[in-house]
């Protein structure tokens, strides 16, 4: 079978993008809606001491008033009451007993030293106490029916007859041998030290609690009980409008909700739910690609990262189901904000509002109190994205933490007291899910690492520990091309601050300006800025070959970056810092001294492509303003002034900045910055 090239695979994948994505929304759209509780939507909010606001609510049909929980707990506390305890007597202990009594007397008869006319007095006696212990009944207490005291009512199961008693009327076995000791002490010609010995020794329970069969008749009692009270009569009045939504109030529309739901569940049209659901997800699902379309054309016209959305926003509602499906006792513990974490640093803010939105608009159809979920987590899912709207540091991720928990508590608090009125009705052990959910939301770290790894994304942390000047790249230039390092510091520097000010991504224009030279590693004495000992290797070589080894210290970079695995958006940089521009020094070089002869251009031309993003389009120019700076003999502002505007002016005319989208208001911008920065390295003093 022939295998298709890499070049054609690409072109197959670019012809049929678009078709790609529609089948990525499908199979999205399927999964969410597959995986969603197919029940239909009741249609009202309501809460305890509220104003209900809609029209009269009348019953379409009868329906029973739940029981609230404390009702049915009360109930079953009740039941469970009424079933006393289980025991089984063993009738046969009894004789065994006493044969065993008869057993041990005779074995310690002949060394106890006692009167052998007395011995079967001793006998009768014993056996005398055995049977009346055991005819009456020797159990163990059981803690768990010590609630109102010590003694409890039982039923004693023997020969498959029942008889209730209370263990005040029993025995325990040290009862029954303080029973034994008090009978034995009315009989002062026994030895009553040997002979209770040997009875006690034989006292042994004879009642067994039986707890399968107890637990049996609790089972009963409760699973019969009625979890209902009264009944709601079709066309009754549930509530009126402007009522207050009172317990009793509440618990009739709980009822009703429940058997709305019954009755959807039981008649109601599973195809139809399920087509609703489609159209909720796929409307959804539509709008984030029209947003992807409108304002982020770089992410809709890459399947890659369009999946990778896909996959987040299908991850966490495929949560919120199995959470539904699993009865999370609270859908609070889910990080929802784990979302718009991942989607901001990978991506933007923007779309990490909107897929945020989408997400809780989705989620908020399938849980209760669907306006206060709304709330709680839109307004912790924006404080988390303008959190981190700059990440600098790891630890951002903490305070960031910190910062989404003190969110979700103020909404906790505020909604407190709207619904409760006073601080001493809240139940802060409520709070507890919404701290569980800001843990979990700190699994984004590893989650952030893992789609970098799968989907290769670069994300701002991975710029941040590019841009650490120990990184083993860095440090090499740092020893091998000192000056190249310390050019590659001061572009840095001047394309950080001019990004920032015109709005781009200023880690990563910092991580290009860091490595766009790295090239220059190989040959760092044919780089002016490495030379100290004024020898110049050029002087000796060709003009053309002069001018290639300058140039090849981009594909050289580019080489060295890919092998230590640096990401493309950063090697995009060493790429374009130079765009397709001349070698001008050596190309005029040329001509002046061989003007007769013909010379290819393009020997002379850097191979580009020219900057395609806003970044690198800076970067090009502070390398070419921070390199041509160093040859100005007598800095100040003047010359510094008109060095800037020559060198961007320059690059308009070459066409250099056609791709990057900067605008000219920008670059006057940039140019500000440029000049007072450089002003302030060359300690230019300006006139006040």
């Amino acid at each position: 079978m022939a295998k298709l090239s890499s070049s054609r695979q690409k072109a197959l994948l670019r012809k049929y993008a678009l078709n790609v994505k529609f089948f990525m929304m499908l199979v999205c759209v399927t999964i969410i809606v597959y995986a969603l509780p197919k029940q239909a939507k009741f249609g009202y909010e309501f809460e305890k001491s509220r104003i209900w606001n809609q029209k009269d609510l009348i019953s379409p049909y009868n329906f029973a008033i739940l029981k609230t929980d404390p009702e049915i707990e009360a109930d079953q506390k009740a039941a469970l009451a009424s079933v006393t305890p289980i025991y089984q007597k063993d009738d046969e202990m009894s004789l065994q007993q006493q044969e065993g009594f008869k057993s041990d007397l005779e074995v310690k008869w002949h060394n106890a030293g006692l009167n052998d006319k007395l011995k079967n007095t001793y006998l009768q006696t014993g056996y005398n106490l055995l049977k009346a212990a055991y005819d009456k009944g020797i159990l163990k207490l059981n803690p768990k029916y010590q609630t109102a005291g010590k003694n409890y009512p039982v039923t004693i199961l023997s020969a498959n007859v029942a008889i209730d008693k209370n263990t005040s009327e029993l025995f325990t076995r040290e009862r029954a041998i303080a029973y034994c000791d008090f009978e034995i002490s009315k009989l002062p010609s026994l030895d009553k030290a040997f002979l209770l010995n040997l009875v006690q020794d034989r006292l042994q329970t004879n009642l067994t609690f039986d707890a399968k069969l107890t637990a049996r008749l609790e089972k009963e009692v409760t699973e019969n009980l009625s979890i209902t009270r009264g009944m709601v009569q079709k066309g009754d009045v549930i509530i009126a409008k402007g009522s207050v939504i009172n317990d009793e109030a509440y618990q009739k529309l709980a009822s009703y909700k429940k058997a709305f739901e019954d009755n959807a569940r039981t008649n109601g049209n599973h195809s139809l739910v399920l087509l609703g659901q489609f159209l909720l997800v796929g409307i959804t699902i539509t709008l984030l690609m029209v947003f992807l379309y409108l304002f982020r054309r770089d992410i809709y016209d890459d399947n890659r990262l369009v999946s990778l959305i896909l996959l987040v926003i299908t991850a966490m509602l495929a949560t919120l189901s199995l959470a539904i499906k699993l009865q999370l006792p609270n859908f609070y513990y889910i990080p929802y904000c784990i979302v718009p974490i991942i989607i901001r640093i990978l991506f933007d803010t923007r779309l990490a509002l909107n897929i945020h939105l989408l997400v809780v608009m989705i989620a908020g159809f399938f849980v209760p109190n669907s306006f206060e979920f709304a709330f709680y987590e839109i307004t912790a899912g924006m404080v988390s994205i303008y959190s981190i709207k700059n990440l600098i540091r790891r630890e951002q991720f903490l305070i960031s933490a910190l910062i989404i928990t003190f969110t979700y508590f103020v909404s906790f608090l505020g909604i407190s007291l709207v619904r409760e009125g006073t601080f001493t009705t809240i139940d802060w052990v409520d709070f507890i899910p919404f701290a569980v959910s800001v843990l979990l939301t700190l699994l984004a770290y590893p989650l952030i690492y893992l789609f970098e790894k799968v989907f290769a994304i670069t994300s701002d942390i991975t710029l941040i520990e590019l841009t650490n000047t120990n990184a083993p790249l860095l440090r090499e230039m740092a020893f091998s091309a000192p000056g190249t390092f310390q050019h590659s510091l001061q572009v840095a520097n001047l394309a950080e601050n001019a990004i920032f000010a015109i709005g781009g991504n200023a880690l990563l224009v910092r991580a290009g300006a860091l490595y766009h030279d790295i090239g220059k590693i190989q040959n760092p004495l044919f780089f002016i800025e490495n030379q100290s000992s004024g020898f110049n290797p050029h002087d000796k070589l060709p003009y053309e070959e002069s001018a290639q080894i300058i140039i090849r210290h981009v594909s050289k970079g580019i080489e060295m970056a890919r092998k230590a695995n640096l990401p493309e958006i950063v090697i995009d940089f060493i790429r374009t810092h130079h765009g397709n521009t001349r070698v001008d020094y050596f190309y005029q070089s040329f001509l002046k001294n061989f003007p007769e002869k013909f010379i290819n251009e393009n020997i002379f031309r850097y191979p580009g492509p020219i900057p395609f993003s806003k970044e690198a389009g800076v970067l090009m120019l502070a390398d070419s303003v921070e390199a041509a700076s160093r040859s100005l003999k007598e800095p100040d502002e003047e010359s510094i002034s008109i060095l800037v505007d020559r060198i961007v002016k320059y690059k308009l005319d070459q066409n250099q900045l056609n791709d990057s989208n900067i605008t000219l208001k920008d670059l006057e911008t940039i140019k500000q910055i440029f000049k007072r920065m450089l002003m302030s390295i060359y300690h230019v003093r300006i006139d006040y």
